[in-house]
């Protein structure tokens, strides 16, 4: 089994769906797996379980997946 990443993610809007969280990190192939995956495993949003794939993600939040990582979100606007 691999090591856990801990990783920060850059955003460049104001946020980024759960969705396009696990498709930007390679955690799903697709859009449309997000749906089934987050029915099938538990992400936890800022300590707190969540299946929503459309779940907005702000500046300071931290996404855990399970056997994958903890993803932080951080803005772009925030550290130019």
């Amino acid at each position: 089994m691999g090591e856990i990443v801990k990783k920060e993610i850059l955003i460049d809007g104001p946020y980024i769906t759960l969705g396009q969280l696990l498709k930007e990190e390679a955690v799903i192939s697709s859009g449309g797996q997000a749906k089934w995956f987050l029915k099938e495993n538990s992400v936890n949003v800022n300590d707190e379980p969540d299946d929503r794939r459309g779940r907005k993600l702000y500046d300071g939040d931290h996404v855990e997946v399970p056997d994958v990582g903890l993803f932080f979100i951080h803005s772009k606007q925030g550290s130019e």
